[in-house]
């Protein structure tokens, strides 16, 4: 039996279109952003560190869907590095986003490559679980506002034990700049 000519088969959602959210959320992000941060760790302590973090996009990924760098440096230190030598005060990483899974040059709390999963809770929200050597992440990290603002929750777990929680307040200072050329990266 031959379908009528007024309609069409209705052929399955492709992966690209949830990749296409992704990168879509990943843009909200690009520019620079004063991050006011609260560290909770397992002993008790609390430190605050306030940092500038700037996150760019590459004009063209070599691999994956999109490629970015993320460049951040402290803006009021508060001892916190004094305290935490663990924590990297400056440095510039790139992530490379494929699908639901974002690649990055070096881990968060270590200098090793990583892999983050990611679930997109809604258009606003993104949740990026990360395991390696023996650290179990899990980051909330949520647009607000027209995407001026953002908040971000850190769970940190060394060997099953909770080890740190942070929580961010991120304000947006710049709007993004032009991608990066594609021979830029490393």
């Amino acid at each position: 039996m031959s379908m009528p000519s007024n309609s069409s088969p209705v052929a399955p959602r492709p992966r690209i279109q949830l990749d296409s959210n992704t990168r879509r959320w990943f843009a909200r992000n690009l520019g620079l952003w004063r991050s006011r941060r609260l560290y909770f760790f397992d002993d008790g302590e609390a430190l605050r560190v306030d940092m500038m973090l700037r996150v760019e996009i590459f004009s063209e990924p070599v691999e994956g869907d999109a490629a970015y760098r993320f460049t951040w440096w402290p803006e009021q230190e508060f001892e916190f590095f004094d305290k935490k030598p663990r924590y990297v005060p400056t440095g510039t990483m790139e992530a490379t986003l494929c699908g639901h899974q974002l690649s990055r040059s070096s881990g968060y709390l270590s200098g090793a490559p990583t892999k983050s999963q990611i679930r997109q809770v809604d258009e606003h929200e993104l949740i990026f679980e990360s395991h390696y050597q023996e650290w179990d992440i899990l980051e909330h990290t949520r647009l607000v506002d027209q995407d001026r603002y953002r908040s971000r929750s850190i769970y940190s777990w060394k060997n099953g034990a909770l080890d740190v929680a942070e929580t961010h307040h991120e304000i947006r200072v710049e709007e993004a700049g032009a991608p990066i050329p594609h021979d830029a990266l490393p």
